[in-house]
């Protein structure tokens, strides 16, 4: 069937579940069920329908026996099931049409067996005997690598320096390229693009989570995100102004955990105020890119959260990105001024290319994506494919010079947290001095 395969659920699903639409029907199915092992307590009146809507909520039984009597149209509503249930579960359907068309239609769409009523024993045994033996039998698995979670978090210095426009297109670029199922978390409640960036709409799965922490799980994750492709997905939001988000920060620690378990990679887009209200959310990060721009206020802002991450999550390796350089324009600050007040490099500068930015907009897509092959996007690309060598252990060496100069620094006596702030002015270009 075609809903998505949770493996952290994989041992929690029920042997059988059957959804009958008399009681005739649940009386034959009982003993045989019984014979087998299986609880007789499983077998619930509704047919096809109650099916439907209990396995949109709850996970899909090992083996499935639905009861098409009541269905106008048993075909399209075998394809509504296939829609809910997921890969792995062996289906049993019933029913009172006798048609060869019929039969071969829905063995076509996924079930096992078609059985056409009034039930007997040795139809039953049979069916249920081949329904185990398919269970039991060897599967063909895909070779795979077994790679450890890559958890990256994109935090922005200043509001409007492009970190979700960065953390759209790291998600597609680990997706995509490295071939890795990937989460997108936008914890911007209220103004979050990471839905918008991919043309998609956010959906209510990020509010109902902080609305109802306790109904997050495997199943919530999957129901809740929005697919951009195979492998990305995204859970975003775009919750009325008129709402304030009051949460303890529960809900966002429990989305990072069940995407631990659900993805390969989790890129979190995530709100600077976030690191003073909610700091446990830094707690699993492997990665912090900062991205920020070279201005006097970007500057001031990135040494107090590199500052923060010192004290508060130590064990974060820490990127900076310097976003939106326009090449051949006067800068606020140039990049040396600015390296020397945050003790230490820039690890990648992205150039501002306004057409490309532009036609990403118009087309829905991640910057990444709109311009493939363009100088624009190579610093991005290269920043992605460190991400995931870092998730696998390979030491990345793009930060030894900062440490290098952090430590000469050290050694000479290197300023307060205070006195950097104060020096900043003074490395502002001066009237009539070009830059």
């Amino acid at each position: 069937m075609n809903a998505p395969w949770n493996p952290a659920r994989a041992g929690n699903r029920e042997p059988f579940v059957a959804f009958v639409c008399d009681e005739t029907t649940a009386e034959a199915i009982r003993p045989i069920a019984a014979e087998v092992g299986w609880s007789v307590e499983k077998i619930n009146k509704g047919g096809l329908r109650n099916a439907v809507q209990s396995l949109s909520v709850s996970a899909s039984p090992q083996v499935l026996f639905v009861d098409l009597s009541e269905s106008g149209d048993p075909l399209n509503d075998i394809n509504a099931l296939a829609e809910v249930c997921e890969p792995g579960t062996v289906v049993i359907a019933a029913g009172q049409v006798n048609d060869v068309r019929l039969y071969r239609d829905l063995v076509a769409s996924g079930i096992q067996d078609y059985l056409l009523k009034p039930l007997n024993p040795d139809m039953l045994r049979e069916a249920f005997a081949h329904a185990q033996a398919m269970l039991n039998a060897p599967k063909a698995v895909e070779a795979s690598v077994e790679r450890p979670h890559c958890a990256t978090a994109v935090i922005g210095a200043r509001g409007g320096v492009g970190a979700s426009t960065i953390a759209t297109s790291l998600a597609w670029l680990l997706s995509e390229r490295g071939k890795r199922a990937t989460a997108l978390l936008d914890l911007d409640v209220h103004f979050g693009t990471g839905a918008l960036a991919l043309d998609l709409e956010p959906g209510r799965g990020l509010t109902d989570a902080i609305e109802n922490p306790s109904r997050i799980d495997g199943l919530f994750i999957e129901r809740a995100m929005v697919k951009a492709s195979e492998k990305l997905a995204v859970l975003s939001a775009e919750a009325p102004m008129s709402s304030p988000v009051i949460t303890d920060g529960s809900a966002f620690y429990q989305l990072q955990e069940e995407m631990r378990t659900a993805f390969e990679c989790t890129v979190v887009d995530l709100p600077r105020a976030m690191l003073v209200q909610h700091p446990h959310l830094t707690s699993e990060v492997q990665i912090a890119v900062l991205v920020t721009e070279l201005t006097l206020a970007a500057a001031r802002d990135t040494i107090r959260i590199l500052s923060w991450f010192k004290s508060n999550a130590a064990h974060v390796q820490i990127v900076v990105v310097a976003n939106r350089v326009a090449a051949g324009s006067v800068l606020e600050i140039s990049r040396k001024d600015f390296e020397g007040s945050i003790e230490r490099a820039i690890d990648y500068v992205i150039p501002f290319d306004q057409k490309i930015a532009a036609q990403s907009a118009k087309l829905g897509k991640p910057l990444a994506e709109a311009g493939k092959g363009s100088k624009t996007i190579a610093p991005i690309v290269t920043l992605a494919e460190r991400l995931m060598s870092a998730s696998e252990g390979v030491d990345d060496a793009g930060d030894t010079k900062a440490k290098a100069k952090a430590k000469a620094k050290a050694k000479t006596g290197a300023t307060s947290l205070i006195g950097k702030f104060s020096d900043l002015k003074s490395m502002m270009p001066k009237r009539g001095e070009k830059n």
